[in-house]
Formats: C-alpha cells, structure tokens, sequence
C-alpha cells in the first residue's frame, strides 16, 4: 500500500515538476498527523520516506518501563518481547514498525486527501510563482477553448485567460491557433491562479520590439513611450544611446522588414516610429505628424499644450476620428488643445445637439447655468459644472471627452469639405512638397516619422 501511495505522488513530480524533496515533507508531514490520530500527541514517532524506492516506513518509539501509565509512550519488557523477540531492559527505548494497513482504511483514505489537498496547494503557488516572476513576458500557447468572448491557452499544460478586453477587436480566433501574448496580471482564488494574458496592452508592443529589434534588445535603443488603439495605430517614442545609430531608422528596418514582421503580429496595426525629445514642444510637434504647427503654447503645471495650425493642417493634425491627435496626448502626456488659425472661424456645436446624450433633465439644468455650446462646457471651470445637480466629476469627463471628440470629427468633416472645393484644392506636387519639409525646430522629426509610417505602408491622416 505505501509503494502505491509514493509511485502516484512520484507521478506527480513528474507531471507537475514538483521538487522531490518537497513532495517527501509533505508526504511525512500527513503521515505524522495520522501517527498523531491514532497514538495521540505525546506520541513519540520518525516518518521516513524513500521517493526512489516507493517506501514509507513508521517508526514508533516507546520507554520500556515495569508499570505503565501511558501505552503511548511506555511498554513492559514482556509486551516489547511478545513484538519483537527481543529481550529489553526497564528504561531502554522500544522501537516499532508500524504498518500503514494497522492504521485502517479510514486513516489511509483521510491521509490520501490531505495529500492530494497539500499537493494542489503547492501547484497553486508554483504556477503562481512561475507566471509572475513572468509578468511583462511573451508567452506562446494553443487556443483550446473559446467562451463567451473569452480565449482559454494551453501554456505548457496551464490554463491562461485572455479576456476580450485584452484582445485586438479585429482579430478572430479559432480552436487549435498558436497565439502569442504578454502575461499582463496573475491573481490568486479559490481555485488556480488564473493568469491574465493581453495582445492589447502597450507592453506587448513594446516586447514585440524587443524581440525583432537586436539594438532594442541590447539597450543601445530605448523605447521611452508608446501610445496604441489596439488594431488601429500606434505611436512609438525611441531614443538611440548612439549617436552613430539611427533610432527610428533601426527600428524601421531596410525596406520596412522590421517594423513589417511587427504590423503582421498585429494584424496591420498601424505603428509610428518617432524620435523621443525631453523637450515638450518638439516632442508634441514631432508626436502631431504629418500635421505641421504654427505655434505651441504650454502649461506644465495644467500639462496642457495649445497648438496652433493653419487651416489645410487641421485634418492632418486632428487624424480619422480624432486619433492622431488623441495618440500624441497619450504619448506625450499633454492635453493638446488643437486651435485652427483665424479663431473667430473655430467650430463649435450647439449644446441641443447632445441633447440625446445627456438627457432632458441634465440638458435644461445647463441651460439654465447659461451653457449652451460644446465649447462653454469644455472652457467652464469644474467648480462651476459640479454645482449642477446631477453632476459629478466622473460624467462631467465622460461629457467632456464625447464633446471634444464629435468636435474633432466635425472639425475634420468641415475641412474635408472646403479642400474639395476645386479654388481651395492645392497642386499635388505642391502639397507633396510641402510635407517634405519639416518645422524648423523638429530637426526632421517630420520627416522620419513619415519615413517610419511611409516604410510600413502606413497611410497618413487624412
């Protein structure tokens, strides 16, 4: 009986990895409890156990004493005698072999559980440990099961999780795709661990460069900021630790091979490389190209950049849908404010407009406050929108962010339609000129992250 005990532990050293010398203590561990159950606590007892040869042996220790008082402890010579054969003395030590069967079928079975319960505990930890020691890696797993959404991967005979909110919402996953994914979290329950996977997260990005880009890897090209819309585009800032070595230019590859093997990966993610400033205006310029900038205003208290741009600019600057500019205040940590040249043409839109969006009662309260336009609740102080009731600071950014953004899009769509008209089109070589020239002080930021966008097939902003 103990043989079988050891050999379906010693299977799960082989089949968990469990460190053998780990799965012994336990093994003694409820052993010495179920010693302790039947002989009681003063009990006196070694547990040995031989991984290698299958065997669990034990050893009882009892006083030879003429009277006794505690059979747990204590035994007379004749008992000691009629066990062994052996003929003792009053006060040498006694010792037994016990064997498991004397113990019964309900010890044995308690003890098989424990053991089962205290290997599972230790499986838990060593997954546990394993992944988080690994958060922030790329792991390589087959999709096995796919559930309301949610993608369960078989990684090395673990079970991973990536969420749907980890996902890049364009890709489709089938049963039995290999599929790669930076471990994002490991979180404790009742149960396994269950390890968090994410294709969505920045990180994974930016280990995805690490792995394609030798210079990265090394430390010779630093990413210092990367901003993404998983499966739209991204924006990446590098810096190179070598004046001799090109960042953006390395990262990129001959012909866009590097940065293509990413785009792939990332299922035609569309990714800028640019050249990192510790200069807040000439990385916020850089950030904004294509677009090229009039002026820039900032406020590193508010961290809040105005940026002026002349009125062709616009679109370029603002992106499809509002998020080239959205991408560069992630990536620069800035919330740029786009201000089109001729202030007295900026567009605003009717607080009626939204009137769907917040309600009937939420609409009349701002009205009543005397803010009737997108642009009077963006510029009014937060003081002055918390007095309303109904309000607090979590709707007021929601409300905010869904303004600024039906104005970016608006803006974009107004200034579509004046280039379309024939007098305001401009030569295409002209234009294609222009774009070729970067602003004085980007020091041909411009031009690379276009050179970046342009090696990888990434169409621009328009």
């Amino acid at each position: 009986m103990n043989s079988e005990i050891v050999e379906s532990f010693s299977q799960m050293v082989r089949e968990k990895g469990i460190d053998k010398d780990i799965l012994a203590g336990i093994v003694e561990d409820v052993f010495s409890m179920m010693v302790r159950k039947k002989y009681g606590q003063d009990a006196k007892f070694d547990v040995v156990v031989n991984m290698d040869k299958g065997d669990i042996e034990i050893f009882l220790e009892r006083e030879v004493v003429e009277t006794v008082e505690n059979p747990t402890t204590q035994i007379t010579a004749g008992d000691a005698k009629n066990v062994s054969g052996e003929e003792l003395e009053v006060g040498e030590e006694f010792v037994e072999v016990v064997p498991l069967a004397s113990f019964g079928r309900r010890l044995v079975v308690s003890a098989k559980q424990n053991l089962n319960q205290r290997i599972k505990e230790i499986e838990r930890e060593l997954i546990y440990n394993e992944y988080s020691n690994a958060i922030g890696d790329i792991v390589v797993g087959e999709i096995y099961q796919i559930r309301r959404n949610e993608i369960l991967i078989n990684h090395n005979r673990n079970e991973l999780l990536l969420p749907k909110s980890e996902q890049i919402f364009k890709e489709h996953y089938k049963k039995g795709d290999t599929i790669r994914a930076v471990v994002k979290e490991v979180r404790k329950n009742s149960g396994n661990p269950v390890v968090v996977v994410s294709r969505a997260d920045p990180k994974f990005l930016s280990k995805l460069f690490e792995l394609e880009i030798p210079e990265i890897y090394d430390g010779i090209i630093e990413i210092k900021q990367i901003a993404r819309e998983p499966g739209e585009r991204a924006k990446v800032a590098v810096e190179s630790h070598d004046d001799r070595i090109d960042a953006v230019g390395a990262c990129v590859g001959m012909k866009g091979v590097r940065i293509h093997t990413i785009v792939r990966e990332l299922n035609n993610e569309n990714i800028d490389v640019i050249n990192f400033s510790d200069q807040p205006s000439v990385f916020i310029q850089r950030s904004l190209a294509p677009a090229k900038l009039k002026s820039i205003e900032l406020s590193n208290e508010t961290k809040t950049a105005n940026v002026l741009v002349a009125a062709d600019q616009v679109s370029l600057a603002i992106g499809r849908n509002g998020q080239n500019i959205r991408l560069a205040s992630k990536l620069t940590g800035y919330e740029i404010n786009l201000i089109k040249e001729g202030g007295e043409d900026e567009y605003d839109i009717e607080l009626v407009d939204f009137k769907e969006e917040l309600g009937e009662e939420l609409y009349l309260k701002l009205i009543d406050a005397r803010i009737e336009t997108a642009k009077e609740v963006l510029e009014a102080k937060l003081d002055t929108l918390l007095a309303i009731p109904g309000l607090d600071e979590v709707r007021i950014k929601e409300i905010r962010e869904m303004m600024k953004r039906d104005l970016e899009e608006a803006e974009v769509e107004e200034d579509a339609e004046e280039e379309s008209e024939p007098e305001a089109a401009a030569p295409a070589s002209a234009t294609a000129e222009e774009e070729k020239q970067p602003p004085a002080d980007s020091q041909g930021a411009e031009t690379e992250g276009e050179e970046s966008s342009g090696e990888e097939g990434t169409p621009k902003n328009q």
